[in-house]
């Protein structure tokens, strides 16, 4: 698969991994919402987020950007719970439908608001991230 990065991208990446010593696999950067998105290797988070938060807290200091990190996985189910942590994911049906694949994710009713974001924050990583690492055309929570 091959990923699209901007050359500030590749800078923020750089500098995530010199600070933090995870391995990112992919960055977007989302200007819209002043945020640096990161998918880190299988197996980084711990090391990406540090004791207590201290090397993102390290990131965002050195960018001055939201420092989002999602873990991925080659296996797409896990990779869409991965993109809506925190929120409790019910269950996750795929589906081919009218030449789209779309991801039907069932939300823990309580974290609905938390799976979906701020004017939709969350909903629109998820989509984005699905889309460039999976290949799904939509993700629609229910």
């Amino acid at each position: 698969m091959n990923l699209k990065l901007s050359a500030e991208g590749i800078r923020y990446i750089a500098l995530f991994e010199s600070l933090t010593g995870a391995t990112v696999r992919d960055c977007v950067v989302d200007d819209e919402n002043d945020r640096v998105i990161l998918v880190v290797k299988k197996g980084d988070m711990g090391i990406a987020i540090g004791k207590r938060g201290s090397n993102i807290n390290r990131v965002k200091k050195a960018i001055g950007k939201h420092i989002e990190i999602v873990e991925h996985s080659d296996d797409v189910y896990e990779f869409i719970e991965n993109t809506f942590q925190p929120a409790m994911i019910k269950k996750v049906n795929i589906v081919d439908k009218e030449d789209k694949r779309l991801a039907y994710v069932s939300v823990v009713s309580k974290d609905k608001g938390l799976a979906i974001g701020r004017n939709g924050r969350n909903i629109q990583k998820a989509k984005m991230l699905v889309q460039r690492h999976h290949g799904l055309d939509d993700v629609i929570i229910d």
